[in-house]
């Protein structure tokens, strides 16, 4: 069983090597504000979408796809988690 921990370090491993300079990935932390501060923008949230239904094999709705369980790497192995 993969833990929150486990989840969330594996969504902050993918969104450094996908969306942020090499040398911006340090700025990624617990506290960054991942769309509100323009990270993930429309089309690098629907590609991170796919990379977790893929990679944890969960099926999220298109509902569940927004500012509240997107903005953070918690909230979003929260929703991870939530579905496993």
């Amino acid at each position: 069983m993969t833990d929150f921990a486990e989840i969330e370090s594996g969504i902050k491993r993918y969104i450094q090597e996908e969306f942020l300079e090499e040398q911006d990935s340090h700025l990624l932390d617990d506290s960054t504000q991942l769309l509100t501060s323009g990270v993930l923008d429309s089309i690098a949230t629907l590609q991170l979408v796919g990379h977790l239904e893929e990679t944890f094999d969960v099926s999220l709705a298109a509902h569940e796809i927004n500012v509240r369980n997107f903005n953070s790497l918690a909230t979003i192995a929260r929703l991870v988690e939530s579905k496993l």
